[in-house]
C-alpha cells in the first residue's frame, strides 16, 4: 500500500486549499480513506474520512462547515477542500487508509502516507 499526499503550502486565514492523496497497492473496494494532522508539540488528531460506498463522510467538530472530505474510488484518491482556514489548522496532514466501513473510527487507520505541511497565516 502506499499514500502520496500533495496540495499542501501556505495559505492565509480565510483562504483555501485542496489537499490530495493518491493511493495506490491495493484492490478492495472496502475501505476508508481520511486525514489526521498534528501541530508542533500536539497530538495527532483525525479531521475528516470518507468511505468508498455511499456519501458516508465523517468529520472533527473543529472543522465541520469548513473543510469538505471527498474520495474518488476509481481513483483510490482522497481530497480535503479546506474552506477558511484558521491559524490553528496549521501542521502536518497525513493521508490514512482503514479497512472496512467503520471510517469514524480513528484508530482503525493503519496505512499512512508521509505527510504535506500546510501553513495559515
Amino acid at each position: 500500500v502506499q499514500l502520496v499526499e500533495s496540495g499542501g503550502g501556505s495559505v492565509q486565514a480565510g483562504g483555501s486549499l485542496t489537499l490530495s492523496c493518491a493511493g495506490s497497492g491495493w484492490t478492495s473496494r472496502d475501505y476508508c480513506m481520511g486525514w489526521f494532522r498534528q501541530a508542533p508539540g500536539k497530538e495527532r488528531e483525525g479531521v475528516a474520512s470518507a468511505y468508498t460506498a455511499g456519501d458516508s463522510t465523517y468529520y472533527a467538530d473543529s472543522v465541520k462547515g469548513r473543510f469538505t472530505v471527498s474520495l474518488d474510488n476509481r481513483k483510490n484518491t482522497v481530497y480535503l477542500q479546506m474552506n477558511s482556514p484558521r491559524p490553528d489548522d496549521s501542521g502536518m496532514y497525513y493521508c490514512a487508509l482503514a479497512w472496512g466501513s467503520v471510517c469514524e473510527a480513528w484508530s482503525g487507520y493503519t496505512e499512512w502516507g508521509r505527510g504535506t505541511q500546510v501553513t495559515v497565516s
